[in-house]
């Protein structure tokens, strides 16, 4: 069982991904391959994402900029670079910051929940702040961003140190209020992680 801090040490390094797409409203399936190299952040790097995500106008924002600021030189974050190219021959290129604020000090074999800022959003342009849980006993973290039009739910799990399993679930988003029901993608990954 991976620890929260053993989860994110794990994440580093290059990893190579194949992923079947579900788009569910159209019927259409796509899969693709990823490169991706994720390198742990240093502190001026964090500072730099707590200052983006200081100006969305997400409201959670205040959450994140109160509850977990107190240990953020501590809590895990990367600089991720991927290359993805479809089987249509269609190549995305990214390159973005992630952190990992945890609400509370992570408490061994508990579950840990807090903010997740990023300097760039997927779906969306500039910086975004979403929610996350990690569950130890599964040696899980998922991810929940809301854009403007869709939610997505992100999630990464460890099945041995070099293997994950990957499930990305986006919803249309919902009146204010409202549970998300109306699933627009489903997509499903195997990650592999690359020798040093």
């Amino acid at each position: 069982m991976l620890s929260f801090e053993e989860f994110f040490v794990a994440c580093s390094g290059v990893w190579t991904t194949e992923r079947t797409y579900h788009y569910l409203t159209t019927g259409e399936v796509e899969r693709s391959y990823t490169e991706f190299r994720a390198d742990p952040l240093a502190l001026e790097q964090k500072q730099q994402i707590l200052q983006a995500t200081a100006h969305t106008s997400d409201p959670s924002a205040s959450a994140a900029q109160g509850s977990a600021l107190h240990k953020f030189d501590d809590a895990p974050g990367f600089a991720i670079s991927f290359e993805t190219r479809s089987e249509k021959g269609e190549e995305v290129s990214m390159q973005l910051r992630a952190l990992f604020l945890p609400a509370t000090d992570p408490i061994p074999g508990q579950e840990i929940r807090g903010e997740y800022l990023r300097d760039k959003g997927y779906s969306e342009t500039g910086a975004i702040i979403g929610q996350f849980y990690y569950r130890p006993e599964r040696q899980a973290l998922e991810m929940t961003t809301a854009y403007s039009r869709s939610i997505s739910v992100d999630q990464m799990r460890f099945v041995r140190p070099d293997l994950r399993l990957r499930t990305i679930i986006t919803y249309e988003r919902p009146p204010e209020g409202q549970l998300p029901s109306l699933v627009q993608l489903v997509g499903f990954g195997v990650e592999r992680k690359q020798a040093a």
